[in-house]
């Protein structure tokens, strides 16, 4: 008994490990877009308007979508949405490639756009089934694969990306991604073939439905804390340490580098931590724990500055994993929903931060809006009104 129970637990990992590989190959592909706008702007002589246009179409579709695929999912399962992702990726990845007009660069970023709609919400729901009950540790699992994806996808344009048509060198690995997923959908489609032939119980918890908005919406508040901060951080951090200490951009790279190993490190313990401790104690640390870190921050010298940068990454990072179980135990049931809302609203609050910030930076400066952004967590203390439920025994 111990052996089956053994070889049925390693299948389980080896699921959420597949999930965390296309989440590594999906995020790798959407975050060669941005990479490969030089590119584009010095051959096409796109205006950055225009430019802007292509990214305002893939977050669209790559935001927007999510919430309504994971809403019909949470209906009628489509355990075969994972692999039809990625054939929308690659036809993405192909009409960048291959495109000769402008219209062609908004329909490659479209079909870019969604095929993460349809991967997220489908993989969020499998790697919940996959967890065992340890939610927050896959959670993490699968956050690691897209964060690690979002980092070498750059890399990957900067070192192999030179022409327009060298994009179809990524066309294999989106065909690797699909097969890696259909391995995962037919997994799925066993899970929900014996959820039918048992008797479900899923739990409840005594929340209304007012108590239940409200925690949404101090959650929202939570993700517009943490994501407005990181989206600065990614979008202006380097341009920060050029200006207040002249490194070279190289040196700026590097301390980028670092704020990123943090955020992989705190993507990594957040989950398990919260299954030991509770995704409620999770959040309320990492978004107003780092409060401190972030107010110094722009008043210390270089060193300091990327030992802080790693601090505040890492305790940054472990919140959404563990915001993303806390919801789905909220609404126990609406797993796809929940997911699809959650990554789209990151989507959405990143993308429209980076610009904002971006128009505030050009007229106070960096420095003063990094003091500025600097108070953002203390919006964490909205954390002590998140009721505090068991999450034990709900079944999605």
């Amino acid at each position: 008994m111990q052996a089956v129970a053994s070889s049925a637990n390693q299948r389980v990992m080896s699921i959420i490990l597949v999930i965390c590989a296309g989440h590594f190959i999906n995020d790798a592909m959407q975050s060669l877009l941005p990479s490969i706008y030089p590119i584009l702007h010095d051959k096409y002589a796109l205006s950055f308007l225009q430019v802007g246009l292509i990214t305002a179409t893939y977050q669209i579709t790559g935001s927007l979508l999510q919430p309504i695929v994971g809403f019909y999912g949470d209906k009628t399962p489509m355990p075969i949405a994972l692999p039809i992702s990625f054939v929308f990726s690659l036809l993405g990845i192909l009409s960048l490639a291959f495109a000769q007009n402008y219209s062609l660069f908004i329909l490659g970023s479209a079909l870019l756009g969604l095929g993460s709609s349809l991967f997220h919400p489908e993989a969020a729901r499998v790697t919940r089934t996959a967890s065992g009950g340890r939610y927050g540790f896959a959670q993490s699992v699968f956050q690691i694969g897209g964060n690690t994806g979002t980092a070498v996808g750059p890399l990957i344009a900067a070192l192999f990306i030179s022409r327009q048509q060298q994009l179809v060198w990524i066309a294999p690995f989106a065909v690797i991604g699909a097969m890696l997923l259909k391995y995962a959908s037919n997994w799925y489609i066993g899970q929900l073939k014996q959820k039918t032939k048992r008797t479900e119980t899923t739990a409840t918890h005594t929340l209304s439905k007012s108590a239940i908005a409200t925690s949404l919406a101090i959650l929202i508040g939570l993700m517009f804390a943490k994501y407005v901060y990181l989206s600065t951080f990614q979008n202006y951090y380097t341009l920060y340490v050029i200006e207040k200490f002249g490194v070279s951009v190289k040196q700026a790279q590097l301390m980028l580098f670092l704020f990123l190993s943090g955020v992989a490190i705190g993507t990594i313990f957040g989950g398990p931590i919260g299954d030991k401790i509770g995704a409620r104690v999770v959040i309320w640390i990492s978004i107003l724990g780092v409060l401190p870190f972030t107010l110094i921050l722009p008043f210390v010298g270089l060193i300091p500055t990327a030992i802080l940068s790693v601090i505040i990454g890492a305790i940054l990072a472990s919140a959404f994993p563990a915001i993303v179980v806390y919801a789905q135990e909220l609404i126990p049931g609406k797993v796809g929903t929940i997911g699809g809302a959650m990554y789209g609203l990151s989507f959405g609050i990143a993308a429209l931060s980076s610009a904002v910030m971006g128009y505030i930076g050009d007229y106070i400066g960096l420095h003063k809006l990094f003091i500025l952004c600097s108070f953002l967590p203390i919006l964490g203390i909205l954390a002590i009104f998140l009721p505090n439920f068991e999450d034990k025994n709900i079944i999605t």
